[in-house]
């Protein structure tokens, strides 16, 4: 039995699960996301931050903060907003492109928002495409392709989304993107899963500065809340946090490894923030995960893949090993 198709889009539909499996044990371990359950601790936030519209010009101190963090020289060139899935939207209005190339197995929200503006969607590997979406680290494969070889992928408009590159800063290649000879390189970048802050709606565009600044027109005076600018002003400027954090990713990617092969699955992607397995028995396995009240992530495309997260504290590791010994 295949998985229902209200999971089949996104993860973290945790209201859905509630719904489809009333008697599954509380609270939920939702694993269905590829975000860190360890979030960076955010400083106090002054009662300002609630009370206040939101000032220019501390968005503009993030978006310099965020170019710094990217390797960005110039900060015109980096757009904050309420999310990268806000930009992803957003981009299909300003850009002009009839056919873009996506491939079919990626993030669906690409394909989805060109569609919606009335592109036609076609292969990635379409050499007609007036612009080609990479996702890269890839969504759910896990597969990274280095700077040289993304900008090898065309010499037309290109639009990269690094929503897990923070995992390997070596792979992106925003210090590029709306650059000079770059100008047709754009890259959106994300806060919220390295930093496991996703209810912070923060993310970024990294792009020529003409296209920056239509952008900003267009997402208007408050794109980002006050608690997200003092968030993201904090986290991007702690450099030991971000490298401690790749270390303990590492690490807790491998432990997930082993557990996972423990149980009779195939590791065959992901990166250290979420792994993506197989197994012949897939539609069973992520319904008896459900009822044990543990949500993964199942793919339209193929019915034998499942996505893990990680867990976070000691319990939940504790409470994943147990349900998956009783999947075997």
């Amino acid at each position: 039995m295949a998985a229902p198709a209200a999971f089949l889009g996104h993860g973290g539909r945790l209201g859905a699960a509630r719904a489809a499996w009333p008697n599954a044990p509380t609270p939920w371990l939702d694993l269905s996301t590829g975000i860190n359950p360890h979030p960076y601790p955010v400083p106090v936030l002054a009662p300002e931050a609630w009370s206040r519209l939101p000032d220019p010009e501390s968005l503009r101190a993030l978006e310099r903060v965020a170019a710094r963090a990217f390797g960005v020289a110039d900060p015109a060139r980096v757009v904050a907003a309420a999310g990268s899935e806000a930009l992803i939207r957003l981009l299909p209005r300003l850009l002009t492109a009839a056919r873009v190339a996506i491939s079919a197995r990626t993030y669906g929200g690409h394909a989805d928002a060109w569609e919606v503006a009335g592109a036609e969607v076609v292969d990635a590997r379409n050499s007609t495409a007036d612009l080609r979406v990479l996702v890269n680290p890839d969504n759910p494969s896990g597969q990274a392709l280095p700077p040289g070889q993304v900008l090898a992928l065309t010499d037309g408009p290109l639009l990269v989304d690094e929503a897990f590159v923070e995992v390997d800063p070596a792979l992106s290649v925003a210090p590029l993107a709306g650059a000079p000879g770059r100008e047709r390189l754009v890259v959106l970048r994300s806060f919220g899963k390295f930093h496991g802050l996703a209810g912070a709606r923060l993310g970024f565009l990294v792009a020529e500065p003409a296209l920056a600044a239509r952008v900003r027109q267009a997402l208007g005076d408050w794109p980002v809340s006050g608690p997200a600018i003092t968030a993201g002003l904090a986290a991007y400027a702690d450099t030991a946090w971000a490298a401690q954090t790749r270390l303990r990713l590492a690490d807790d990617a491998a432990r997930l490894d082993v557990l996972l092969r423990q149980a009779g699955f195939e590791i065959v992607g992901g990166t250290t923030l979420f792994r993506l397995v197989r197994a012949a028995d897939a539609p069973r396995r992520f319904e008896a995960l459900a009822r044990a009240g543990i949500l993964t992530r199942p793919f339209p495309w193929d019915e034998t893949l499942i996505r893990f997260g990680l867990p976070g504290p000691q319990p939940d590791w504790l409470r994943l090993a147990d349900a998956l010994e009783n999947l075997r």
